[in-house]
């Protein structure tokens, strides 16, 4: 974990603009919906692990931001207090609800996780081998994250949503210092699990000798 200090963000004008404006013609807001809703669709598909919840789930978020969008009050003093900080707080609690509620009908293994972990595509014409390498990379890495515990897992999702560690903070409820000390968990944690997957498996020992003169 670095000592340097965090770049601090803040709300541009043209996004606070936009949510004043927002908060009075909710056709105001199509900017915001244009840049954000892919890259909440993709956090809520990796909380998730189904494209439908996925898309329900920023649906709903998305809905929510606009019956509250009066309600949020910027804090450029404040670092962390941003509009993506709010905006990723109600989208995780959205995910929270609907895999509480879909749990027992929509299995955390389904094939189409692979998709929100994928790499961008490899040098035309790859061997079949180099791809199955690829795909099982893939599967380790949304196997050790799923083995996170759930705040450590949702910090790192924040992060691959490319928020700040204040705003983190923010979206989560949680002290900086709280966010540092479990991202450094959970980093040190996927670390030790990817290379455990990494090591080659213990060549099996030699059935012991038979003793002399005894029958084969």
């Amino acid at each position: 974990m670095s000592g340097e200090p965090e770049h601090v963000r803040s709300d541009d004008a043209t996004t606070l603009a936009i949510l004043r404006d927002a908060a009075l013609d909710p056709a105001a807001f199509a900017p915001l919906y244009r840049e954000y809703a892919p890259i909440v669709y993709r956090f809520c598909h990796r909380q998730l692990g189904d494209a439908d919840l996925a898309a329900d789930a920023t649906s709903q978020t998305f809905v929510k931001v606009l019956g509250a969008v009066r309600t949020f009050q910027p804090h450029p003093e404040q670092p962390g207090k941003t509009f993506r900080a709010w905006l990723f707080r109600i989208a995780a609690n959205t995910a929270i609800d609907l895999r509480r509620k879909e749990r027992p009908a929509h299995s955390l293994d389904a094939g189409d996780d692979d998709e929100a972990f994928a790499p961008s595509p490899p040098d035309p014409g790859p061997l079949p081998e180099d791809l199955a390498l690829v795909m099982d990379d893939i599967r380790a890495v949304r196997e050790a994250v799923r083995a996170l515990p759930e705040r450590q897992r949702m910090i790192l999702e924040l992060r691959l949503a490319d928020l700040s560690g204040a705003e983190i903070a923010e979206a989560m409820g949680m002290p900086l210092s709280a966010v540092k000390s479990a991202q450094f968990r959970a980093f040190a944690t996927l670390r030790r699990l990817l290379a455990a997957h990494r090591e080659p498996a213990a060549a099996p020992a030699d059935p012991p000798s038979s003793p002399e003169g005894s029958l084969p």
